[in-house]
């Protein structure tokens, strides 16, 4: 089951458990899966690589709002965004350790041949491509800075 189809179940699960936010948040997910199914060029299709992303950005955003809520001394609302951000989670794959992203740039490094700091964006590139859903692009490049540097 692809992951339109999964947030589209749990939905109707969620009404049924009367979950509020759960509801909330997974009616968000299918709401921008349908702008991104219905964009120009998309055939009406998504695919899940392109589910991930959209998932992986809406977690950012929440957890960027939260962020700002708690500056401004509304936990309420960081509660509430944050809850809605473990809902959107639960999508998302696991991410990687921070010795399992070492492990695999070293791989990646290794592969592309890279040396120095001049490197970084051979190592990047693959590493981006290779990482994506597993990773935040800043932690990948922190990473690597560490392992070139």
């Amino acid at each position: 089951m692809d992951l339109f189809s999964q947030v589209s179940a749990d939905i109707v699960a969620a009404m049924k458990a009367r979950d509020k936010v759960s509801l909330q948040a997974l009616r968000n997910i299918k709401k921008v899966f349908l702008e991104a199914k219905t964009a120009p060029g998309s055939n009406d299709e998504l695919a899940d690589a392109d589910a991930v992303r959209i998932l992986q950005k809406l977690a950012k955003q929440g957890k960027d709002s939260a962020a700002i809520y708690t500056e401004q001394g509304r936990a309420d609302l960081a509660e509430e965004e944050l809850a809605q951000v473990a809902v959107i989670e639960r999508y998302l794959p696991k991410a990687l350790t921070d010795e399992e992203l070492t492990a695999a740039l070293r791989a990646i490094i290794a592969e592309v041949g890279a040396t120095s700091p001049r490197d970084m964006g051979k190592v990047m590139g693959v590493a981006t491509k290779q990482l994506a859903g597993k990773a935040e692009g800043r932690l990948i490049s922190a990473k690597v800075k560490e392992l070139l540097g």
